[in-house]
């Protein structure tokens, strides 16, 4: 028996194994139900998604339009709580009765799509229709969504990140926001100028500090995917970890979590620390410009790019995405196709530009970009050009697309986390992750993973 034969009889047996489990777990992961249908005469197409509050209304209106676009198809959107849909999903699976749509943000593809548990998109579409799609989507939100050489999930909400920052806390320091700095260092400087303390020596105003190796990694030219294999522990990725550790040596770890202890972090947009003027540099995504928009505004501020070193790389960093995918025993492949197709931009890129408007989200293509009601909100929330800007680089890089890659998420984290501690030095904790990782692969082979 081949490989590409045996695999579906292990996935399938793998998810069998949930089915002991399943009487005892749906009670604790029952899902709320569904809204009444409105087309009962339609094929109903399920589609679950993990959005909440304002984002859910924006669904619920992007799945009525779907639904008033065509006569086959009824949408039903059903809002799944965050915290258990991995679950919720995989029992479904192992159960026979998936979605046949999902929304996801969680790293799951890889590890679904080589349980075989999703449909490859690609094979929904001739070969000139997935040509094309290459042609005129983002490169990074193709890369969120493949595995070996196949599409498993279109990427209708991409984020990227970037410098968010207040001109007036500049200008007091006679730095120029017009002429934001164009190195990592001298971003650093301005930082230090804006940073301010009590009488106790305790932070009050952070003027910038860099955090994430994941994010500056590649800023640094490093990164953790390349060749088609992980690659954690090189040069470039231990002068990132070293630059970031020093700069957090010199504000004081301890110092540092006082300081975010002393914050309103809460989950509301109005509890973002740099509304309330205690950031004065940050780094954050793009739906920010939305929330700003909505909820402060009168706030007064600016967008930028993430500076590279000095000899570094431009316009680079790290992604995720919401993106759409289809599970292996949906009943309705075709509908779920078509959702997928209508919502991000596949066809007809015009009519799914004012969705991505509704939510303040990056499209898929660049061809929802160009559309005149995009461009039109771009010029309304001119602080959003900077995330257009940096979005067709080919050095924003997400996480590795291997199957082991909430695993491979989480130990860079505490990597990260070690070296931010001083708990180890930065090559102590990327030659510590390194061979962790290499363990839990030969692990995996010797389960047959």
């Amino acid at each position: 028996m081949s490989e590409t034969d045996a695999r579906p009889r292990r996935t399938y047996g793998r998810v069998a194994l949930l089915l002991g489990l399943g009487v005892l777990l749906l009670l604790a992961f029952a899902l709320p139900e569904p809204q009444p249908r409105q087309y009962p005469e339609r094929v109903p197409v399920r589609f679950w998604h993990m959005w909440s509050g304002e984002w859910k209304e924006v669904v619920d209106r992007i799945a009525a339009r779907f639904n008033q676009s065509q006569d086959r198809y009824e949408l039903i959107a059903l809002s799944v709580p965050g915290a258990s849909a991995d679950q919720k999903f995989l029992l479904s699976v192992a159960g026979g009765d998936p979605p046949d749509c999902m929304a996801q943000w969680n790293q799951v593809i890889p590890a679904w799509a080589d349980e075989a548990l999703l449909v490859p998109l690609d094979s929904l579409m001739s070969a000139s229709q997935w040509q094309g799609v290459q042609e005129v989507a983002y490169p990074v939100a193709l890369k969120i969504g493949m595995y070996q050489g196949h599409l498993y999930g279109v990427t209708t909400g991409i984020n990227v990140w970037a410098c968010y920052y207040n001109p007036q806390q500049l200008e007091e320091e006679a730095l120029d926001p017009q002429d934001f700095p164009r190195d990592l260092e001298t971003l650093w400087d301005w930082g230090l100028r804006l940073s301010r303390t009590n009488s106790q020596g305790n932070l009050t105003r952070l003027g910038f500090l860099p955090q994430g190796l994941a994010m500056y990694a590649p800023l640094f030219g490093g990164g953790f995917y390349g060749g088609g294999q992980v690659v954690l522990d090189t040069p470039a990725n231990r002068r990132a970890l070293e630059y970031l550790a020093q700069c957090r040596r010199h504000y004081g770890f301890d110092q540092v979590v006082r300081f975010n202890a002393s914050l309103n972090t809460g989950g509301l947009a109005t509890e973002w620390p740099f509304i309330s003027g205690q950031y004065s540099i940050t780094v954050d995504g793009q739906w920010r410009v939305e929330q700003l928009a909505r909820y402060a505004p009168e706030l007064r501020y600016g967008t930028a790019p993430i500076p590279p070193p000095r000899g570094g790389v431009g316009q680079a960093g790290w992604s995720n995405g919401n993106f759409m995918i289809i599970p292996r025993g949906a009943r309705q492949v075709q509908g779920a196709w078509e959702f997928i197709k209508f919502g991000s931009g596949i066809e007809q890129p015009e009519r799914a530009a004012e969705f991505y408007t509704w939510g303040g989200w990056l499209p898929f293509t660049r061809l929802v970009a160009e559309s005149p009601i995009y461009r039109a909100y771009v010029q309304k929330y001119p602080q959003f050009a900077t995330f257009l800007e940096v979005l067709p680089s080919a050095q924003i890089k997400p996480t590795p697309p291997v199957p082991y890659q909430v695993f491979l998420w989480d130990m860079l984290q505490r990597a990260d986390d070690y070296a931010m501690r001083g708990m180890k030095t930065p090559e102590q904790a990327l030659q510590d992750l390194e061979r962790e990782v290499a363990q839990e692969v030969a692990r995996r082979r010797r389960l047959g993973g």
